[in-house]
């Protein structure tokens, strides 16, 4: 019977295995993962999970992958793949045989310089902010009075402070570079989340330089380059995250900002695949860019892509990048890559939300970003999601005027 190994029980590594089911795939499925728990999704974690204790949101329960035959394999992490056998040596000291492999291993929080890796994920002063385990040690932290300091502007940062403050926490926000936001997120829209923090009481510090963390039984302190401290009961570290690549760069797999994969998802060794944090893809809306996405909405449709191409398909990437953060009642959403626009409209909506529209030098939208409370951008946002896809060149003043549809230019 043939069997599809699938490396890593998170959002994207379930997606394949159901995937898999519901094209028709009858042959073995085993999803291997590190973590004790079934696969979960993450986006709650820096939110409600926080905010409000709850377990993990899993991605389905036991009885669903029963009754759809996947084996899951909790606790347990591939320590070696051998490609030319066809075999994956597991922690617990099993081998396993495979007809084909994905890799869907995710990435983890980048640390400070100079921490250690083992200790900011076993900290109790210092911390990031991953997994399940993560989050229930930092709301044990967080009562009301509590000084949690934030290192990283960028969303899992601006989540927890906004959870935090929820919570009652003080919080001290601190940001090396000159604002918050700074990777993919217009200036603009960085300027309303900036301004609704400070409003809520979070202090922010851009463009201030670290020189080192201390922690002690008390708490801990973020050392300047000024020689000025600042003091707090807890400090977690959000300066974005590394992929896991080791599995497959010991493996022989060609990497390149991740583990590089075609439009396909199919990496340099035949029959193994990879989605997901882990990878990085080339991007045929934006010339064949290759990029890495660390997006929950990826990780869906990439662990479907991948199913489909395991399966023979031959599908290429085709899914415009998608991001959104909640923040107290805000709600932020970007849809494709701005960097390159030559032009941006704005289109201003009711309560205060407005769009801005990104377009290349030939006049094809690129991009859209929006921030307003609840849903107000989310129609809209997905509008300009599939006129992104469609490759069109919209009018300018139509994207400026309110009273347009967006539809009627789609349609167009």
């Amino acid at each position: 019977m043939t069997h599809i190994l699938i490396i890593g029980a998170g959002e994207c590594g379930a997606r394949a295995a159901f995937c898999l089911r519901e094209k028709g795939f009858r042959g073995e499925i085993t999803l291997v993962g590190a973590e004790e728990h079934l696969p979960y999704e993450r986006p709650p974690l820096s939110k409600d999970a926080l905010l409000l204790g709850h377990a993990p949101k899993l991605v389905s329960d036991a009885a669903r992958y029963l009754e759809a035959g996947i084996t899951v394999l909790s606790g347990i992490s591939a320590e070696n793949i051998e490609p030319l056998g066809k075999t994956v040596r597991l922690s617990d000291g099993r081998n396993l045989a495979y007809d084909q492999l994905l890799l869907t291993t995710g990435a983890r929080p980048r640390p400070f310089p100079g921490q250690n890796p083992v200790a900011a994920a076993s900290g109790t002063r210092i911390r990031t902010l991953r997994t399940h385990g993560d989050a229930v040690a930092i709301r044990a932290a967080l009562q009301p009075g509590t000084h949690l300091a934030i290192i990283g502007g960028g969303f899992i940062g601006l989540e927890l402070a906004a959870t935090a403050r929820k919570l009652g926490a003080r919080v001290t926000l601190v940001e090396g570079l000159p604002r918050i936001l700074s990777r993919g997120v217009p200036e603009e829209l960085a300027a309303v989340v900036a301004e609704r923090h400070e409003a809520e009481g979070v202090e922010i510090l851009c463009g201030v330089k670290i020189r080192g963390l201390e922690e002690n039984r008390e708490g801990a302190t973020i050392l300047l380059e000024d020689d000025s401290t600042i003091a707090a009961d807890l400090i977690v570290v959000g300066i974005g995250a590394i992929p896991n690549i080791e599995l497959a760069r010991d493996a022989g797999l060609a990497i390149d900002n991740g583990i590089a994969v075609d439009a396909c998802l199919r990496t340099s060794v035949p029959d193994i695949f990879a989605a997901g944090d882990c990878c990085s893809f080339p991007l045929s809306h934006y010339g064949n860019r290759r990029l890495r996405l660390e997006a929950w909405r990826n990780a869906q449709d990439q662990g479907q892509l991948a199913a489909a191409n395991l399966l023979g398909a031959e599908e290429t990437i085709s899914a415009i990048p998608w991001f959104w953060s909640d923040q107290y009642e805000l709600t932020l959403q970007i849809a494709g890559l701005a960097d390159g626009a030559a032009q941006t409209v704005r289109r201003d909506m009711a309560e205060g939300a407005f769009i801005l529209f990104h377009l290349d030098a030939g006049g094809r939208l690129i991009a859209a970003s929006g921030i307003g409370p609840g849903n107000t951008v989310a129609r809209d946002i997905r509008l300009a999601e599939m006129m992104i896809a469609a490759g069109i060149h919209p009018d300018p003043s139509a994207l400026a005027a309110p009273d347009t549809k967006l539809k009627t230019l789609l349609a167009a």
